[in-house]
């Protein structure tokens, strides 16, 4: 039997929407492994020797990822008398339903928009429906029709945060005047702006001396 190729390249990102899935990767010894087939897939028997560990104990832990979709298989080929499953991360990085934390409230009102509680919500809203379309379309094997735009803006004062709000949201109005077709057929996208204070590369969030 010759070695049989499964899966085509990982795809960029992979959404969870299990909480085994969350779960396992929480796990330090089950991320390592997913870490280290990141650099080199490999079968139970293939990890056992380069881990220095038995095949039944990873087996089990490989077994696990797998059905929980964070690892899947990359080929079949033979050694000896056995055929071995060389497995690979289902992606090269994984995004949490953000729904596996429970129920999400539905966006505030707009007295609320200018919150960071608005636009967590919202955010996390769009990251579970776009994971789930994304799944779909995958399994249909059909693109998804999406844009993303990602910008930054520099802000002083208090004052330019409100003259640059007012200012996207009048040409937000604009161009969803321009493309509102509420004809039959007419399919419905949601379309979302946001702002907030960019992170400092060490992650901490920068200092302005005012906060919107």
């Amino acid at each position: 039997m010759a070695n049989t190729t499964i899966a085509s390249e990982p795809a960029p990102v992979a959404f969870l929407d299990r909480l085994d899935g969350a779960l396992l990767l929480r796990d330090p010894e089950r991320r390592r492994l997913v870490e280290i087939l990141a650099q080199r897939p490999d079968s139970a028997s293939g990890l056992a020797e380069r881990l220095g560990e038995t095949r039944q104990r990873l087996n089990y832990h490989l077994r696990a990822l797998e059905e929980a979709g964070v690892l899947e298989l990359q080929e079949e080929r033979r050694r000896g008398n056995c055929t071995e499953r060389v497995l690979r991360p289902a992606a090269a990085g994984f995004v949490l339903d953000p729904g596996l934390a429970g129920g999400l409230p539905a966006p505030a009102d707009a007295g609320d928009r200018a919150s960071a509680g608005f636009l967590l919500t919202v955010f996390a809203r769009a990251v579970g429906e776009l994971g789930r379309l994304c799944r779909r379309a995958a399994s249909e094997r059909k693109r998804l029709a999406t844009v993303g735009i990602e910008s930054r803006v520099l802000l002083a004062r208090p004052a330019d945060m409100e003259a640059f709000v007012s200012d996207l949201t009048a040409a937000i109005a604009q161009v969803v005047a321009r493309h509102h077709d509420a004809g039959a057929g007419a399919r419905p996208f949601r379309v979302l702006a946001a702002a907030y204070p960019e992170p400092a590369g060490d992650g901490t969030t920068r200092t302005t001396g005012w906060s919107a």
